[in-house]
């Protein structure tokens, strides 16, 4: 526990431990006790903040002469580096793709990062951002890194301290920090906790390296939860996911949206894609949770207005 204890240190000064709440009318919803874990809560309306600060914290350690850092991002993962970089006073340049949420783009650029929108994909971004570390000297921040994992961590921690009664929790996957933090913060504490996977429908890269059990990329058409848009697994994720996951729910771009409205007539939290997929997948195994106590994370909010308003109407 000295670890998360050490990395619990760095978040609590920037920000506070995020709340978790049993809401009434989920309950009623789903017919279980439904926790939410609300990582929207942050600074940077999402949970990569947490290691984007432990990563800068350890970065001097392992790469003394650094003078920038680099990341590919879909928007929370660049606000979590342009957080941090600012705090320690380096440059941050992040790559998004073309298309990218203009309100999280906005959100980079507000904190002083470059930010360059190359490709159709996550995977292409990423690419590219390896590319420009090379040529510019740079340190590549990647978004699977034990560092970030641990930082990430804080948050089941204080999630299985918080509750130590659940049975059963849903975690989000993108690369996989998430649902890697999760697991470790469960064999920290010792918590019996069962831990479900929950991946896009149309982002079913981690679902289906599950499934062979060795890594599958898939192209990548969600509309929805960019949070989860990954072309292709990240090696070391897909090892612990394999050894300590129960299995992974896909969901739909459909249940998404229906989950993100659930969440806020019912708690009056804006949930973005990825933050509400973990809902999703609670409704959709509804019937097996009877009775169970279940929790899951909210893990952003960053939504753009005009998509969050264009759902809504289509209620």
């Amino acid at each position: 526990m000295q670890e998360f204890a050490a990395a619990a240190d760095i978040v609590y000064a920037v920000m506070p431990a995020t709340p978790q709440y049993a809401w009434p009318l989920l309950r009623e919803r789903i017919g279980a006790e439904i926790w939410i874990k609300h990582e929207n809560h942050t600074p940077a309306g999402a949970f990569k903040i947490r290691g984007g600060l432990t990563y800068f914290a350890k970065l001097r350690e392992f790469d003394p002469n650094c003078k920038g850092v680099i990341a590919a991002t879909r928007g929370n993962h660049g606000q979590s580096v342009g957080i941090a970089a600012r705090r320690h006073g380096l440059p941050a340049t992040i790559v998004v793709l073309h298309g990218n949420s203009s309100e999280k783009n906005a959100a980079m650029r507000a904190l002083g990062v470059e930010l360059i929108e190359h490709g159709d994909d996550f995977q292409a971004a990423r690419e590219l951002s390896m590319e420009l570390a090379a040529q510019r000297s740079l340190h590549a921040i990647p978004s699977f890194h034990r560092h970030l994992m641990t930082g990430v961590s804080t948050y089941s921690v204080e999630f299985l301290r918080a509750v130590p009664k659940l049975d059963v929790v849903y975690v989000p996957i993108g690369l996989g920090s998430g649902i890697c933090g999760m697991i470790a913060a469960r064999a920290a504490l010792g918590h019996r906790v069962e831990i479900v996977g929950v991946v896009a429908d149309a982002a079913p890269a981690y679902a289906l390296s599950f499934a062979a059990r060795r890594p599958v990329e898939h192209a990548v058409t969600t509309q929805i939860a960019d949070g989860l848009a990954c072309r292709a697994t990240d090696d070391e994720a897909l090892a612990l996911i394999l050894r300590h996951v129960s299995r992974i729910v896909r969901v739909t771009d459909a249940e998404i949206v229906s989950a993100m409205r659930a969440l806020y007539t019912d708690t009056h939290n804006l949930a973005e894609g990825a933050g509400a997929a973990g809902f999703a997948a609670i409704v959709q195994e509804r019937s097996r949770l009877r009775g169970k106590c279940v929790g899951t994370v909210m893990t952003g909010g960053n939504v753009d207005l005009a998509l969050f308003a264009s759902m809504a109407a289509s209620s």
